[in-house]
Parts: structure tokens; sequence; C-alpha cells
């Protein structure tokens, strides 16, 4: 039941870093300082507080260069990759010892990764079709709901870690029917 739990809380940050890499960890660093969490072996440097600071002050960093029009899309090239690492890692954090090693790391790539990438895919969708149709100038309205995700997700994968699952797992759903709807929709306009 441990494993499910930590996958299930994994699914949550690992959501929430792809709406903003850095506010999942910051969260599971002030979890952890605060004594509300005990990260997975290895992960005990959450509790430093040289790395609570330094991720405060990256997450900072990164809310404001998404409120900065085009230097948010630049910045999703960079936010990608590091959105799937970023997954991987939390979910890593949040795993128990109750599976191999191999197991859980395959798991963390797969759930946290996966998770991460889908919905940092979403993101960049979205900021593109803002872009596209506001010139960019309707890009904070995005950021800021990134943002808010990403708090919201951060929080509750800790509080309602089953409840944060599901939801997710609907969100996935959702945004890859959306996908293959728009490709169909351009397939049929291009013939």
């Amino acid at each position: 039941m441990e494993t499910i739990l930590g996958l299930c809380i994994g699914v949550g940050l690992s959501a929430a870093c792809g709406f903003r890499v850095f506010v999942p960890l910051l969260a599971m660093s002030i979890a952890t300082l605060m004594g509300w969490y005990e990260p997975a072996q290895g992960f005990e440097w959450l509790a430093l507080p040289s790395v609570c600071m330094a991720l405060g002050f990256a997450t900072i960093c990164e809310i404001a260069a998404y409120y900065v029009p085009w230097v948010d899309n630049l910045l999703d090239t960079i936010a990608t990759p590091a959105a799937v690492i970023a997954g991987t890692l939390t979910t890593m954090a949040v795993s128990s010892g109750e599976m191999s090693q191999f197991a859980t790391w395959a798991a963390a790539l797969i759930v946290g990764g996966g998770t991460a990438g889908v919905v940092q895919m979403s993101t960049v969708a979205a900021r593109g079709v803002s872009t596209a149709t506001t010139g960019g100038l309707g890009n904070f309205v995005v950021a800021t709901g990134e943002l808010i995700g990403s708090i919201v997700l951060s929080i509750l994968a800790f509080v309602m870690p089953v409840v944060i699952t599901v939801l997710v797992i609907i969100l996935v759903i959702v945004v890859v029917r959306w996908v293959r709807a728009k490709k169909q929709e351009q397939m049929g306009h291009s013939l």
C-alpha cells in the first residue's frame, strides 16, 4: 500500500513539474524541513536549508521568466526535458523501498517522467495557441494558470494523493484526445 501511495504522490508532483519545474521540488523541500514528509533514501538533501533557499530562488526566477513575452516560449524548450527529469526525481523521492531499485527507477521514469512530459507538452501547446492568437501578449494568463496549477497540485499531492492521481489521469486522457483531434483537424485541412 505504501508503494501505491508513493506513486500517487509522485503522479501529483510530476504533473506539477509539468507546469513549473521548481515549484514541486520547493514544496517537497519545505515539507521535509517542516517534518511533514520524509523523502526516500538518497533524497535527504531536500531537508537542507541551503537547498530550500536555492530552490526558492530558482522558483522565483522561473516564475518571473514565464511572464516575459517570447522568453516564455524559449524557456519551454529548456523546461520540457527539465520537467521530465524533475518528474522522475520527484517520483523517486517519494517512492518506498518496497520495490527493487530497477523497478523504482522504471516506475519513476514512466509514471513521473511521463506524466510531467505530457503536462508540459500541453502547456507548450496552450502557450503556442496563445502566442499565435495574441502575439504573446496573452501568455501571462497561461503562465498564471500554470503557476496556480503547479502550486495546487504540489500541495494536494501530499494531502489527497489518490484524488489527484485520478484527476491527473483524466487530464492526460483529455490532453491526448485534444491533441489527436487537432492532428486530425490539421490533416483534414491539408487534404
